[in-house]
């Protein structure tokens, strides 16, 4: 199965950038896994400044509504998640739905400045 997205870290040292690992996720529900309490997003050092979260370009063009397919990104504190806009709207509602249920890591809603 290829992944739908991946996920970077950069820290910045002496002016310089460095990109840590790259995490491939291959369904929404590891993205959701990763970022809930106890995934790896509590893992991540205090040095890292910036999360990119990389979505694929779709495997097939959307041809009825090529906007779907439009490059967009989403800034939430120091995360930036990019990739289609279809992609990056339903991600989004899935982020309210899962924070208002209290499933998001407090360290995640921190990171994207939405913690207590």
């Amino acid at each position: 199965m290829k992944p739908i997205l991946t996920v970077e870290f950069k820290a910045t040292q002496h002016g310089q950038d460095f990109y840590e690992e790259s995490v491939p996720l291959h369904s929404p529900e590891e993205l959701f896994e990763f970022i809930a309490a106890g995934g790896g997003c509590d893992n991540i050092p205090d040095e890292v400044e910036e999360i990119q979260m990389l979505f694929m370009a779709p495997e097939h063009a959307n041809k009825l509504n090529p906007m779907a397919d439009k490059q967009v990104t989403l800034e939430l504190g120091m995360v930036y998640i990019t990739g289609p806009l279809s992609d990056i709207v339903q991600t989004a509602d899935m982020l309210l739905d899962k924070a208002g249920r209290g499933e998001l890591s407090e360290s995640f809603l921190n990171v994207i400045n939405a913690g207590t």
